[in-house]
C-alpha cells in the first residue's frame, strides 16, 4: 500500500510539474462543459482482508497479491464542481490465507482467486482549474460479482475448496488529479475500497478449523488507477 501511495505522489507530481509554467497553454479549454463524456482505465489493485472472530486466538494470515484492473467511465455533470460518475470494471487479484492450528502447509494455505465485475456509483468533487491541473475527491458506493466465488459448490475446505459470497457490498473514498494534455484528459487516481458486507461461507461442518471461528470477513483494498478520457 505504501508503494502505491509512493508511486502515485510521485507520477502526479512529474505530470503536475510538466504542465506548470508561467504561463501554460490551456488544454482542452471546454472539456469539463460537456454535459456527458466517456472514457476508459488501466489500474493495480491491492487487496486485503479484514477477520473479526468469534474467539480469542490465532489470526488468519494474509498474503496480498497485486492485482489488475480495468474498465469503461461514464461522467454526468451536475454543476461547475460536482459530477456523477459510473465506472464499471473488471479486476483480478489473488490472496492466499494461511490459517492456525495445522502441521500440514498443503491444509493451512487456500489461494484465493477473485475476478470481480465491479459496477461503483461515484460523486466528484472538483476543485478549481488550475491551468493544465484540477485535483479532486471522489467517493461513492459499489457492488461487485465475484465470477470465482465457489458459491454453489457443495464442496468445502474439507476438500481445498474455498467459497465466498456472490455479491460483495463496498463504500469508496479517493483522491485524484485531472491533468488536460493536448489531445485528451490524463487521470491517475488513488482510491480505497471497503467492504460493509460478511463474505465468506462457512464449511459444511460447524466446528470446521478454517471458518468455525470466523466472525466475519471482509475485503478491503486500493485501487491506483490511471484514467484516459
Amino acid at each position: 500500500m505504501k508503494k502505491l501511495i509512493l508511486l502515485f505522489i510521485l507520477i502526479s507530481t512529474f505530470q503536475a510539474q510538466a504542465q506548470f509554467g508561467k504561463d501554460p497553454m490551456i488544454n482542452l479549454e471546454n472539456w469539463d462543459k460537456q454535459r456527458v463524456y466517456w472514457g476508459y482505465y488501466l489500474g493495480m489493485s491491492f487487496y486485503d482482508f479484514k477477520f473479526e472472530y468469534e474467539e480469542p486466538g490465532k489470526d488468519i494470515l494474509v498474503d496480498n497479491g497485486m492485482g489488475f484492473n480495468v474498465g469503461l467511465i461514464g461522467n454526468l455533470r451536475l454543476t461547475e464542481y460536482f459530477d456523477l460518475r459510473f465506472e464499471p470494471g473488471l479486476t483480478f487479484n489473488q490472496r492466499d490465507l494461511t490459517f492456525p492450528g495445522f502441521e500440514n502447509e498443503a491444509d493451512a494455505l487456500r489461494e484465493v482467486k477473485s475476478t470481480y465485475l465491479h459496477f461503483p456509483i461515484l460523486l466528484k468533487f472538483s476543485a478549481l482549474r488550475t491551468g493544465n491541473i484540477r485535483p479532486f475527491l471522489i467517493g461513492g458506493v459499489s457492488t461487485a460479482l465475484n465470477l470465482s466465488s465457489n458459491v454453489n459448490n457443495k464442496q468445502d475446505n474439507s476438500n481445498n475448496v474455498f467459497r465466498m459470497a456472490k455479491w460483495t457490498n463496498f463504500y469508496e473514498i479517493g483522491l485524484g488529479v485531472d491533468i488536460y494534455l493536448e489531445y485528451f484528459k490524463f487521470t491517475p487516481s488513488l482510491r480505497g475500497v471497503f467492504s460493509y458486507n460478511d463474505e465468506l461461507i462457512r464449511d459444511n461442518d460447524p466446528n470446521s478449523p478454517w471458518t468455525g471461528n470466523v466472525g466475519s470477513m471482509q475485503t478491503r483494498g486500493v485501487f491506483l488507477n490511471f484514467t484516459f478520457q
